[in-house]
């Protein structure tokens, strides 16, 4: 048996599975990494090998995962399988689904194959998950501007000494939020990218880290997937997607807009999206000690310049970040 961090969660976890669940552990290792405070760790055993969540019930509730799993069963989305669990202590046992993310499997020539199983799942998320059978939060003013909040205080304020001036920041947030709550609103995975997103057999993908779903825009998951913070590709591909993706999207009378509408909508989701990322990137530095996200911001934010670029209610807050924050920023690098 191997592991670095034997800690007293660990040893807990340890005795559940090896006296509770009589699995007689031969080797644990971490699973993958998290921006949260879970952590997952593949077990290897003498029946066989699975994943392994440990979320602590004082910072995680594993309850919204549990719930969110079997709804998107429904939706006959492959979520990994729940074999036991351990409320009081927060541990699950889970199927394994592999250590290949989408992230690690896309490629030039397979982007098109890989992408379209990608849609197909979100596909069936939208249409095939009423709303009114999710106990979800709604995708609200508050919270929108709850995350645009991030970007302001922890990228601008803390990382970089920055305010950005009152009325600019109330003009970005109601042309964001109102672009939001004009659209359909559908079940939301609300992180569906590459590193959430599985490699299975035969061209399946299995779909992880949904606890945190959302009632929403129906532009949210495609510009997470399409635009994603941890790999870009160039934009006449990524038009190619999002255009196939709106019709099949209208030939099941989900929408009712043109796709300039729908483009719309899907730049300025993007963009509310891209800067709470930047800000949640900055805030894992600072707050969390863990700077491995740091690397990811200059993708993330050529996604905001571009946009911010592109419509002229914008201009003003282009001009800031390329004025003002882009310098002080890449002195920071």
């Amino acid at each position: 048996m191997c592991c670095s961090n034997f800690d007293a969660r660990l040893n807990a976890l340890l005795r559940w599975l090896n006296i509770e669940l009589d699995l007689d552990i031969l080797e644990i290792k971490p699973a993958s990494s998290d921006a949260s405070f879970r952590r997952y760790f593949r077990v290897t055993h003498a029946g066989g090998c699975h994943v392994v969540m440990d979320a602590p019930p004082d910072k995680e509730n594993i309850l919204p995962f549990i719930r969110n799993a079997k709804l998107l069963q429904g939706a006959q989305i492959h979520v990994p399988v729940i074999y036991q669990q351990n409320l009081r202590q927060g541990f699950l046992l889970l199927e394994d689904l592999g250590c290949q993310a989408l992230l690690d499997a896309l490629q030039t020539e397979n982007a098109d194959s890989l992408y379209q199983t990608a849609l197909d799942n979100l596909f069936k998320l939208q249409r095939d998950l009423p709303i009114d059978m999710c106990p979800w939060p709604t995708y609200d003013e508050t919270l929108l501007t709850r995350e645009l909040g991030i970007f302001y205080e922890w990228f601008l304020e803390k990382r970089l000494g920055l305010v950005l001036p009152v009325t600019l920041r109330q003009t970005l947030n109601e042309s964001l939020i109102e672009s939001a709550l004009q659209q359909p609103q559908v079940a939301v995975h609300r992180d569906y990218h590459s590193r959430n997103l599985m490699v299975l057999a035969e061209d399946e993908l299995g779909v992880i880290d949904f606890q945190d779903a959302v009632i929403g825009p129906i532009s949210y998951d495609i510009v997470s997937l399409l635009r994603d913070c941890y790999i870009s590709w160039p934009e006449q591909r990524v038009l190619g997607w999002l255009e196939h993706y709106y019709q099949r999207l209208l030939k099941a009378g989900m929408l009712n807009c043109e796709f300039v509408q729908f483009k719309r909508w899907f730049d300025l989701m993007g963009m509310q999206r891209h800067l709470k990322a930047v800000g949640i990137f900055s805030r894992l530095h600072l707050r969390d000690n863990k700077p491995g996200y740091l690397g990811d911001i200059p993708r993330t934010m050529q996604y905001i310049l571009k946009v911010s670029q592109l419509y002229p209610e914008f201009a003003e807050f282009h001009g800031f970040l390329q004025q003002q924050v882009l310098p002080i920023y890449q002195a920071h690098l």
